[in-house]
Order: structure tokens, then C-alpha cells, then sequence
């Protein structure tokens, strides 16, 4: 199986160590990973100026570019072979609700998906800069079990990636795996006004506090009860229900 490994948090990122460590008992590891962080830079493509591959070692490369760039590189300019599976992650931090729709991580899971490969995305649940680094390191026997499973799926659902949530707990203390789907959340306080060294206004985006809500079966519950959660997600937005049920809204012209 060839694998290739992503993410948004740079490629110096313990996650991206982490998540190559799980993968690597899977097969063949390619890691292809942003120069530098690119958290919420959600599907962005770079079409203003030319991309760098660097090659740091074998199968290893970093790319002055997004996750999105990353992926479409790998995959198209860089590997000999297409990839059996796309993994993104592990992100520090975690991606549920509305933040798989900014999420870097997700995006490049997502370009595995466009380009035709079962990919997954991967985040924890944690603060790794602000001491979590050690339950982070801990997870990679679970996270490989669980990608060992994901990736041998009789049937990998297509058109699907699956995006996975890391709970903040031990890896001895996770109580299992559950199917979920978004929860959502209301962020608030979450724009910082201040000064720059010139008096100038500036506007810091960031911070503040979030209101989860959502069904028993949302990822957010099941990261806030110690287990991992898996949702799966698709390309495709139309709101289905409304095409069905158009007679309180739409007037034909």
C-alpha cells in the first residue's frame, strides 16, 4: 500500500511525525507537507506565483504552497505512482463542526478525494504548544490500529472522506471509536481590536469562546466523552432536503 501524508501545521509539525509513525506499518510513506504553518487556509489553491519542492530525504518533501498545493503536487508531479489513500494531520487541535469548512487538514483530505483517492483527516483534540506534545505522542499505536481498520475496509465508501477527532485523554483512556456526524458551533468575542507599533487599527481574528450544539450522535460529544469520533463528509453541498421540499420557499419564475 502507498500512502501519502499531509497536513497544515507545517512540516517540522509533531502531528505530521505522529501520523507518519502510525501510517508507516501500513506500507510505503511519502510525506509532501507545507514549508510552514497553513492552519484555515481551508481548499486554497496558490495560482499567483510559481511552487517549490524541496526534497528533504526519501519520499520526503516540503512545498512552499497550501495543503490543497501539497496534494495536487504529490500526487501529480511528485510520486511515480497515485497513492492507494491520502491522510491528512494530525492536526493540533480539533476540526469538528464548522471548522472542517477553514481546515487545512480537511482540505487536503479533501483534494485526495477530488483527485479520486480514499483519504483521511486526522486531528487531536488537544493544545500541543501548551503541554499536550506528550498525549499527542502517545496516540500513534491507537491511531495505527484505527487507520489499519479504515484502510482495509472491505469497501471504502466513495465520493466519502472520513474525518477523524483525537480525544484529550491518555491513549489507555480512550473508550473506543464512534460514527458521528458535525455538531456546530456559535463562536463568540472571536475578533481582537488593538494598535499597531504605528497607532494604526488593526483587527486580530482568533480566541473567544464556542457554543456546541448539536444531536447525542455529534462529534463533539464523543470527544468530550473520551472516545474518537469518525465523520464522514462528501463534496458535494446541495442541500438535498430543500430540492425535495421546495413549495415554502421557491416560485418558479
Amino acid at each position: 500500500m502507498r500512502i501519502l501524508c499531509s497536513n497544515d501545521d507545517g512540516i517540522l509539525a509533531r502531528g505530521l511525525e505522529v501520523l507518519e509513525r502510525a501510517a508507516r506499518p501500513l506500507g510505503e510513506v511519502w510525506v509532501v507537507a507545507p514549508d510552514r504553518e497553513q492552519s484555515a487556509t481551508s481548499h486554497a489553491l496558490t495560482l499567483h506565483h510559481p511552487l517549490r519542492p524541496v526534497q528533504l530525504g526519501e519520499r520526503r518533501w516540503q512545498i512552499d504552497g497550501t495543503p490543497t498545493d501539497c496534494v495536487m503536487v504529490s500526487v501529480e508531479g511528485l510520486m511515480p505512482d497515485r497513492p492507494d489513500f491520502v491522510l491528512s494531520g494530525v492536526n493540533h487541535g480539533p476540526n469538528m463542526g464548522e471548522d472542517v469548512l477553514y481546515s487545512g487538514t480537511v482540505a487536503a483530505a479533501m483534494e485526495g478525494l477530488a483527485l479520486g483517492i480514499p483519504s483521511i483527516a486526522v486531528s487531536f483534540a488537544g493544545r500541543v504548544l501548551r503541554g499536550d506534545d506528550q498525549l499527542l505522542e502517545d496516540q500513534v499505536e491507537v491511531l495505527s490500529r484505527l487507520l489499519a481498520h479504515l484502510t482495509s475496509l472491505p469497501a471504502f465508501p466513495a465520493d466519502t472522506l472520513l474525518n477523524v477527532n483525537l480525544p484529550r485523554v491518555p491513549a489507555g483512556e480512550v473508550k473506543g471509536v464512534r460514527l458521528t456526524r458535525l455538531g456546530r458551533r456559535v463562536f463568540s468575542d472571536s475578533l481582537t481590536k488593538m494598535k499597531d507599533p504605528w497607532g494604526r487599527d488593526i483587527v486580530w481574528i482568533g480566541g473567544g469562546s464556542a457554543a456546541w450544539s448539536g444531536e447525542d450522535d455529534a462529534d463533539f460529544v464523543a470527544v468530550r466523552e473520551g472516545y474518537i469520533s469518525v465523520t464522514p463528509l462528501h463534496l458535494d453541498l446541495t442541500h438535498q432536503a430543500r430540492l425535495a421540499d421546495v413549495e415554502p420557499w421557491w416560485r418558479p419564475l
